[in-house]
């Protein structure tokens, strides 16, 4: 041991280094001594023991799902729990010596692993409870479900016991099976021979005592599977069957719930109802049913309570776990009506109706249909009160510029009728005083005679604009004539030249479309001496079917047409309000730099309701 020491000291010079090193293993052996406790972990669960006693093992149909149902109501448990299941298989090892076997072996393996609860599901087990629970598990609480033996009513139990009793209702089932087949005359128990089978059909021959006044009711259980099929082959009419177990049949032949299910139902010919939920999904019709899954979980929920620390005389025993459950497709064999149904009965396997399937998509398309038809009646009559509006704009349109033109027209008339004459009657008066005066001066000659020149001139440009007011030329000579002088008139007074082009243009066109088509050639030529800086252009008319197409174009600076949209000025607007008041369309084609052209087509004979008004108010106003 010393040299051992010895050899581990370090060298000379190396006690520092040697001193850091084993603090760093220290510190090493520290952290990993923390590391491996997680910092805030939550502290282990206690630790509580369940064993479940099963009548047969996990291949029977029936252990799988109470033993599922127990595990869901523990789902809840505060406790890490540690599950041991037990199958005394009563069925497979009826000799009571086997069974002993089976007890003594339990016992040992459990002497020094007490449960906090047991679980008993089926009579074996609970019997087996019974005689070994003061000695061998004294104090721990039993819960158990399925517990028949033989007759209905309460087992005699120490106060360590509660759970599910009587868990079959054949009266019930039995009740509800004459009110779905009213004629029934004769009612058949199928059954079979083992420990189980016998007390399910002793507590059944209990409960249907009070129906064999009025039924005939014949137990067929002594019976070896292929004779117990013949028969149900040839049943009398008016006959229902009751199953209730056949574990094993009279030649000793062994048989689970899903084997002989669909074997019984098959052979029958008459329905078949049941006491299980267990036996359903077969072609059974159902009946009033002890739910295996709801036993396990009350089972389950009464275990959870215990090991919370509740005593089980304070948790009373459960009357039965049953509900109405039917197959809807067995109904429908035996032409059972579903109406005859107890209320909240559960209806399995029943076939969706096609309007079962598609309501919703139908009712769906309902509403869009009725949300689509709401939607084109507001839209219609959102167009409606829209038209309604623009015909009202158009009209009041129609009306300010049918107003214009009186106007023009009456000042027309006034400055040819009144002040023309007027001025001409000035000029002669000046003529003639000039005439009156020979012997007056030179000046005064000459005065005379640059006043006649004034009134001339002034009559001249009056004249002038009386026919632009009111062309007198298209009313008295047409359209065609009418543009020809317009045309003529500005080249002569702007000296730009203008280049009027006329085809197929008949000589009678209606006032109010000659009207259009002249003011807004008129209207164009302004535009163009204002703005294009061009010295020609062009005024188009032609006749195409039964419209007319009026072009105003020339060369010049051109603009952009579309930042020219919301900037347009008033006699652009106009122009577009009396193309549409004749129901015709205007367009304004132009480039920089490429030149202006105005178009507008019209029909020959305007359908516009509004246009014939106004034009007939026109004709009106004018008499």
């Amino acid at each position: 041991m010393a040299s051992l020491l010895y050899d581990c000291r370090p060298e000379p010079g190396q006690e520092g280094l040697g001193g850091r090193r084993h603090v760093r293993i220290a510190v090493a052996v520290l952290a990993a001594i923390f590391l491996s406790h997680p910092i805030g972990a939550e502290p282990p669960k206690d630790v509580r023991r369940i064993l479940i006693l099963n009548e047969v093992g996990t291949s029977y149909p029936t252990i799988p799902i109470i033993n599922d149902g127990i595990q869901a109501g523990l789902n809840d448990s505060p406790y890490h729990l540690e599950f041991y299941s037990e199958y005394m298989d009563a069925v497979l090892f009826p000799d009571p010596a086997d069974q002993q076997e089976f007890r003594d072996f339990y016992l040992r393996k459990y002497h020094n692993r007490k449960p906090d609860v047991i679980i008993t599901v089926g009579p074996s087990p609970l019997k087996f409870m019974q005689e070994v629970h003061q000695t061998a598990f004294p104090g721990v609480p039993i819960v158990f479900c399925l517990p028949n033996r033989g007759m209905p009513g309460s087992p005699v139990l120490d106060p360590d016991f509660t759970g599910v009793e009587n868990d079959i209702a054949p009266a019930e089932t039995l009740e509800i099976a004459l009110r779905l087949q009213p004629g029934t005359e004769h009612v058949v128990v199928v059954g079979g021979v083992s420990d189980w089978d016998k007390q399910e059909e002793d507590n059944v021959k209990q409960q249907l005592k009070e129906f064999t006044n009025h039924l005939d009711i014949t137990f067929m259980t002594d019976l070896a599977m292929p004779d117990l099929l013949e028969r149900l082959r040839h049943l009398p009419a008016h006959t229902l069957i009751l199953f209730t177990s056949v574990s094993m049949d009279a030649a000793g032949r062994l048989f689970k719930s899903n084997e002989t299910g669909p074997m019984v139902s098959a052979a029958a010919n008459a329905p078949v109802f049941s006491l299980f939920d267990v036996y359903i999904n077969h072609g059974e019709v159902g009946g009033y049913l002890s739910s295996l899954s709801e036993q396990g979980k009350v089972a389950g929920a009464m275990a959870l309570r215990l090991l919370g620390g509740v005593k089980p005389q304070d948790i009373p025993r459960v009357k039965g776990v049953n509900t109405y459950i039917f197959d809807w497709r067995a109904l429908k064999r035996w032409g059972l009506r579903e109406s005859d149904l107890p209320p909240g009965s559960t209806l399995l396997f029943r076939e969706v109706s096609v309007w079962e399937r598609t309501k919703r998509i139908w009712i769906s398309g309902l509403l869009i249909i009725l949300l689509l038809s709401a939607l084109a009646v507001y839209l219609h009559f959102s167009r409606k009160q829209l038209k309604q509006a623009r015909d009202a704009q158009l009209q009041l349109s129609g009306l300010l510029i049918n107003a214009q033109e009186m106007e023009r027209s009456r000042l027309a008339s006034e400055l040819h009728d009144d002040f023309s004459q007027r001025l001409a009657l000035l000029a002669l008066e000046l003529e003639n005083a000039s005439e009156a005066l020979p012997d007056s001066s030179a000046a005064t000659k000459r005065q005379l005679h640059e006043l006649l020149n004034s009134a001339s001139e002034l009559g001249a440009d009056l004249h002038t604009v009386s026919r632009r007011l009111h062309p007198s030329t298209l009313e008295s000579l047409g359209l065609v004539p009418g543009l020809k002088a317009l045309c003529e008139e500005f080249t002569s007074r702007q000296g730009i030249e203008i280049v009027f082009s006329s085809k197929n243009i008949p000589r009678a066109v209606p006032p109010n479309v000659a009207l259009c088509l002249f003011r807004v050639a008129q209207e164009g030529l302004q535009n163009l001496r204002k703005y294009s800086g061009a010295s020609h252009g062009q005024v188009n008319l032609r006749k195409a079917g039964d419209r007319l197409f009026l072009s105003v174009s020339d060369k010049g600076r051109g603009f952009d047409a579309k930042e020219m949209r919301d900037r347009v000025g008033l006699g652009i607007r106009s122009m577009g309000e009396r193309a549409r008041l004749v129901g015709g369309r205007f367009q304004i084609h132009s480039e920089p730099g490429k030149g202006t052209r105005i178009d507008v087509c019209v029909p020959l004979q305007p359908e516009n309701e509004i246009a014939e008004e106004l034009n007939m108010q026109r004709k009106a106003d004018a008499l």
